[in-house]
């Protein structure tokens, strides 16, 4: 896949199927982006489990900080990811672990490895890279407004 540029309704679909988010490299301090975007995910419905092995053990936004994906037991459906582009290879290996796998993962703003996408990919996960998800975050608004207007309409 070209990750120059995504489609909305590719990007919509991710998001929108998401229920369970995990986000990989949440810091408790409320300055760090992923801090405020696990705020946000919070505030919009999805279920937020954030994975930082220097906090294990602790709570960020009242949610319990596991140290690893693997420690998760409940699904995960979209892993958030906020860490450089050196370690996604590795974290990729980590997502290919889990179980059941999940439908996609997100590289934030400045994070990306083609490899490491092309890896995920060949087992079916989604990628999307350096993209900042509360930015498109408008895609969901559109596409439940767009399902709600057309209900309406029948």
């Amino acid at each position: 896949m070209n990750h120059d540029t995504y489609l909305n309704s590719y990007l919509a679909d991710i998001l929108v199927a998401a229920k369970n988010v995990a986000v990989l490299g949440a810091s408790p301090d409320d300055k760090r982006p992923s801090h405020w975007i696990s705020g946000f995910l919070l505030g919009k419905g999805y279920h937020v489990f954030p994975v930082n092995p220097q906090h294990r053990g602790e709570l960020i936004l009242g949610q319990r900080v596991y140290g690893t994906l693997a420690e998760i037991e409940e699904p995960i459906h979209l892993v958030d990811v906020f860490r450089r582009s050196e370690h996604l290879g590795a974290i990729v290996e980590e997502v290919l672990e889990m179980r059941p796998l999940p439908s996609a993962i997100w590289c934030q703003l400045g994070v990306r490895d083609d490899a490491a996408a092309a890896r995920a990919e060949a087992a079916g996960i989604k990628v999307v890279m350096n993209r900042a998800l509360v930015s498109e975050y408008p895609l969901v608004y559109e596409r439940l407004h767009a399902t709600a207007q057309r209900g309406h309409a029948a």
